[in-house]
């Protein structure tokens, strides 16, 4: 089927997209890896468990039933299980290479004249003693358990880290059930004040997490980190510290929590590996587009949290604007957006600048991060070898990465990355790879045989 626009990514920005370039009669292929559209924020439980009230466990429900009822009555083509690892620019516009299915052996190839980028973000866990134990999960692991299987992760949990994406987790966990023994902050409410102007826009949302914090009585503990896991086998407690203003450890402060679970975060980070794929300009670790969503590659359009974290919310009028522009480019029309996902993408994008910056993690998190805990999971490389790189004269992550194979494992430096880079006290970049997911030798063989017999 001709396609000529391929929308990557199936979340907020990536269906906003997509509706706004069909309704000016684009020919769409909204391509996404999961089994259902909507990405993390709108996922959904499989039919199978017949959940009787889905909305109970989302935010903002009846944008999504906008959303999917939109889709269905659209022309837009929507292709699931389908995992991006690359995209190719090609002699008449793009290729999407896929991989199908849960096995992702199988693979499948997407033409299209332009491509837009709605490929999300990842979150972030900066380590600490015990972070490896089972019953450490992400934030974000919990609520996906939650949201798409109804389950929850233990029966009694803290929820920790820094970033708005706690309370949702939190009331959500504590709505279903769980006992939730702290929420645990590392962000202090003056630096959320200092931003107050920007953020007064979300002081409704964050009353009504507060009201059901209250509700479930939920201990809310702001400036305080987890220092250290414990357990054996698996969690069965942390210790929980008071931080100071320059967000340095308090003696004397720790006390111990017992729980099964600690869900952890500290923000997210943009998906740009397909983008740096293709050329893609990045300022700093997003991809750089200008206002209307367009990258500095021809044909190449992005939004939402790829381009900055900043919220369901503002993705959507992000993917609108951007879809708008694409379809403008494919028909040589002068695009015309909504005039209000252009006031909300000023407004939203003020509250997240601010959000990013009241939500830094602590500045000296590396000082409670003992020579024994893992830092790179999936070579086992613990925070002492990293020490030693250093004393060996390693100054950047690559450096460390040659020296203590730091960021050679399955994820690429995806989880460990930021980590290692403040280990080493320099800042994190974006590692170039060549492709977006572990792709298959033998899909890599077929595909380079075919070229080689055009």
């Amino acid at each position: 089927m001709p396609t000529d626009l391929v929308v990557i990514g199936a979340g907020p920005a990536g269906l906003a997209a997509s509706l706004a370039a069909a309704a000016r009669g684009t020919r769409v292929a909204l391509v996404d890896g999961a089994t259902e559209p909507g990405g993390q924020f709108y996922r959904q439980p499989a039919a199978g468990l017949g959940a009787g009230r889905p909305e109970a466990l989302h935010h903002r429900w009846r944008t999504w039933e906008r959303l999917r009822d939109g889709l269905a009555a659209s022309a837009v083509r929507v292709l699931t299980d389908h995992h991006v690892w690359c995209v190719e620019k090609v002699s008449g516009g793009f290729v999407a290479h896929a991989l199908l299915g849960p096995e992702q052996e199988e693979p499948a190839e997407v033409h299209a004249g332009a491509v837009l980028l709605a490929t999300g973000g990842y979150e972030q866990v900066l380590p600490f003693p015990g972070w490896t134990l089972p019953g450490v999960v992400t934030a974000g692991g919990a609520q996906a358990m939650l949201k798409g299987g109804l389950v929850v992760p233990g029966r009694r949990v803290v929820v920790t880290g820094t970033g708005p994406l706690l309370l949702p987790v939190a009331t959500g966990l504590a709505a279903a059930g769980v006992e939730v023994a702290a929420l645990v902050e590392s962000t202090g409410p003056e630096r959320l004040a200092r931003h107050g102007r920007a953020l007064a826009g979300k002081l409704p949302e964050g009353a009504g997490y507060a009201a059901r914090l209250l509700r479930h009585r939920v201990p809310f503990l702001a400036r305080h980190t987890v220092v250290r896991a414990h357990g054996d086998d698996r969690l069965t407690g942390v210790t929980v510290t008071a931080l100071d203003s320059d967000g340095r450890v308090r003696t004397g402060t720790g006390r111990h929590l017992p729980c099964d679970t600690l869900a952890v975060g500290h923000g997210m980070l943009p998906h740009t590996d397909l983008a740096e794929g293709l050329g893609c300009g990045l300022d700093g670790r997003t991809v750089a587009v200008d206002t209307e969503q367009r990258t500095d590659v021809p044909g190449v359009w992005a939004a939402g949290e790829a381009t900055g974290i900043g919220g369901a919310a503002l993705a959507l009028a992000e993917g609108h604007i951007a879809g708008c522009s694409a379809a403008a480019y494919l028909h040589g029309t002068a695009p015309a957006p909504a005039p209000a996902a252009l006031k909300a993408r000023t407004r939203l994008g003020r509250s997240a600048a601010a959000l990013e910056a009241a939500y830094a993690p602590p500045a000296h998190w590396p000082e409670q991060v003992t020579d024994d805990t893992v830092v790179c999971r999936c070579e086992e490389v613990t925070a002492g070898a990293v020490r030693d790189a250093l004393e060996l004269g390693a100054g950047d992550q690559r450096t460390v990465k040659l020296l203590t194979r730091a960021g050679m494992g399955w994820c690429q430096g995806r989880m460990c990355g930021t980590a290692v880079a403040g280990l080493a006290g320099c800042e994190p970049t974006p590692a170039k790879r060549p492709f977006a997911r572990p792709v298959p030798l033998g899909v890599l063989a077929r595909q380079h045989s075919q070229e080689g017999q055009s």
